[in-house]
């Protein structure tokens, strides 16, 4: 109980009293920073769903703004950590850009600057346990690098670079970046060594502390892509790691996964990366990421990371099953990269691009949204019942990088 007005209050009636104080907080930071705006009509958003994609489009599109009701529900309101930093970030990598976030992080005005680059230093602050991996921060910022004014050169400190809620630094190198030079980032001679992810030293939850550096290009304009046949699996790919384990986890892990693969194609190789000392980061930690290259040149990937008290086997048998999933569902591209395809694809020309998925998550789903939100891009969706995997096209919005000079 705590006195309030002269007279002893119940935890239900102090309850209460915090969600009206968090609603006028927030309403009153969103309507005071929305008429303060100038430019763009401010865009409204409630809830903490797709935050990072309403800030990524936001700089992209220049236009400002708000998002209420952030988490009001839940015992921890406001902005998780992470949310907080990759806001940090955002201001790092723009000028004039303009943040307000009320009291208690349940309501956030944002007004976007213009996009610079350069080279930095970020801190993650994954130490406490509650961070996201370092793949999250990435994935977010390579629509932005491409089209910066300078080329984007950041190496994130105190991070985690393996987990399963995010792509880990594995499948980025191998799988994303890849699929980025599809689109024209980094597939000229004179840029092709500017676009990587070099990992330092590895971190594991709860504690991280792995180092990575990240380089992206600039590009005036993005291509377009065709991915719709998806071939047939020629060769799997992997990485194997731990830190601060014996040297047998990992090779646990290679003897598992092949156990299951070997029977059904004989080009399986899978490289052990083992980490010790100040290379090891701060927890100790193992995970697999494995790759299924095509016929036709598409890549689809899946990875499982270790829980508390996993065996190295149990964990190689998820991230092969993960893998099938993603192979049976027929896309050209797997599950993880949908969001950044669709965004790359509406961010390209004038032109037609295309690509055939398997079933939409709900992050893809959402960010079809907010292209056509922000940028007016409306994707053409067809449903291929024969092999039920899912068909998107779209018109670009013929986005170009003003800093960019034509050669």
């Amino acid at each position: 109980v705590a006195r309030f007005g002269g007279r002893w209050l119940h935890s239900a009636e102090r309850w209460v009293l915090r969600r009206l104080r968090a609603c006028c907080l927030c309403s009153s930071v969103v309507e005071g920073a929305a008429r303060r705006a100038m430019g763009p009509k401010v865009k409204s958003y409630s809830g903490p769903d797709h935050f990072r994609w309403r800030l990524v489009l936001s700089v992209l599109s220049s236009q400002p703004i708000s998002i209420k009701s952030i988490r009001v529900d839940e015992e921890s309101p406001g902005l998780t950590s992470a949310e907080a930093s990759f806001v940090k970030l955002l201001d790092q990598l723009t000028n004039g850009s303009h943040v307000e976030i009320n009291e208690i992080g349940t309501a956030l005005f944002f007004r976007p600057g213009i996009l610079i680059g350069g080279s930095l230093r970020h801190d993650c602050g994954s130490a406490d346990g509650q961070g996201r991996a370092v793949g999250w921060y990435i994935e977010g910022l390579l629509p932005l690098a491409c089209f910066a004014k300078s080329p984007v050169r950041i190496l994130f400190e105190n991070c985690i670079t393996n987990d399963d809620m995010d792509p880990s630094v594995d499948m980025i190198r191998d799988v994303m970046l890849p699929l980025v030079r599809q689109f024209g980032v980094g597939a000229d001679e004179e840029s092709q060594s500017q676009l990587f992810v070099n990992v330092k030293a590895r971190g594991a939850r709860p504690k991280g502390g792995g180092v990575v550096d990240f380089s992206c290009p600039i590009a005036r304009t993005l291509r377009t892509i065709d991915l719709c046949d998806a071939g047939l699996v020629r060769k799997v790919r992997g990485t194997a790691y731990s830190t601060k384990l014996s040297p047998q986890v990992p090779n646990r892990m290679v003897h598992a996964a092949r156990a299951t693969l070997n029977h059904l194609l004989p080009d399986v190789f899978i490289f052990t990366d083992v980490y010790s000392g100040k290379t090891s980061g701060a927890s100790p930690g193992f995970a697999v990421m494995l790759t299924a290259s095509t016929t036709t040149g598409c890549t689809i990937s899946a990875e499982a990371t270790a829980e508390t008290a996993a065996l190295p086997e149990d964990v190689a048998q998820r991230a092969v099953s993960h893998l099938l999933e993603e192979v049976w569902d027929g896309g050209c591209i797997d599950s993880t990269h949908q969001s950044i395809a669709l965004t790359l694809m509406a961010l390209g020309p004038e032109d037609v691009s295309r690509i055939r998925t398997g079933n939409l998550t709900e992050s893809a789903m959402g960010t079809l949204r907010l292209l056509r939100d922000f940028f007016g891009v409306v994707f053409k969706v067809r449903s291929d019942p024969e092999n039920e995997t899912v068909s998107l096209s779209c018109l670009g919005s013929g986005f170009k990088n003003a800093a960019r000079r034509v050669t």
